[in-house]
């Protein structure tokens, strides 16, 4: 499916079908049916239908992506969803790990989170984790939006930490995200790809604006 980068996703409009690659695939694997389970009916997550030894099967969820929405100049929209949501999850005391527009769908008329996807990275940890990543991916795949990152942030709520500490928490995403990649393919296009990355993001500075 489109959207989709580290695993093998597929659906057919009913059902979506997700194998998971790479190192550590079981325990993923194990992560995210597991909060997928404890989560329903507590936060928008797809509902599981079946669970095997290498995948995992959820039902179908309607809904605009919000990566796609962002390009379609609903930015305002979307990012403070991502706020709203976020600080829905973090009152439950879990961290995504992999939180941004990427991993949301919304109901196209009303912006409401239709559904929180990919949960194999979950976690109890900081809520800085989620917020630092979110920014990340607006900064590094959707610039043009970095000035309505207030919008995120006042949408979450809580106290934002600083630059320093939203920056250092991207740079330790990064690291373990080229860890990974390395691990997978040593040498690969993954790892190069990660190397700079992490290279980019050390380089930026901070804003006069500490929440962008």
């Amino acid at each position: 499916m489109e959207h989709g980068y580290t695993n093998s996703t597929v659906g057919d409009g009913a059902l979506v079908v997700k194998c998971y690659q790479g190192p550590d695939a079981a325990t993923r694997l194990r992560t995210e049916s597991r909060f997928l389970r404890r989560l329903r009916g507590r936060l928008p997550v797809p509902r599981v239908h079946e669970v095997t030894a290498t995948s995992v099967t959820t039902r179908f969820v309607r809904g605009a992506h919000g990566q796609d929405l962002l390009d379609e100049g609903r930015a305002v929209e979307v990012l403070e969803g991502c706020g709203r949501t976020l600080a829905r999850i973090h009152r439950l005391g879990i961290v995504h790990g992999d939180y941004g527009p990427q991993n949301l769908l919304f109901d196209p008329a009303t912006f409401e989170t239709a559904a929180i996807l990919d949960w194999e990275w979950a976690h109890p940890g900081t809520p800085v984790e989620d917020l630092a990543w979110c920014e990340w991916i607006v900064r590094t795949h959707h610039p043009g939006h970095v000035p309505l990152l207030p919008r995120f942030f006042s949408a979450y709520g809580d106290p934002v930490p600083g630059w320093p500490e939203r920056h250092a928490a991207m740079l330790a995403r990064c690291r373990a995200l080229l860890d990974f990649t390395s691990s997978w393919e040593p040498g690969g296009e993954g790892e190069k790809l990660w190397r700079g990355r992490l290279d980019a993001t050390a380089a930026w500075a901070s804003t006069p604006d500490d929440h962008t």
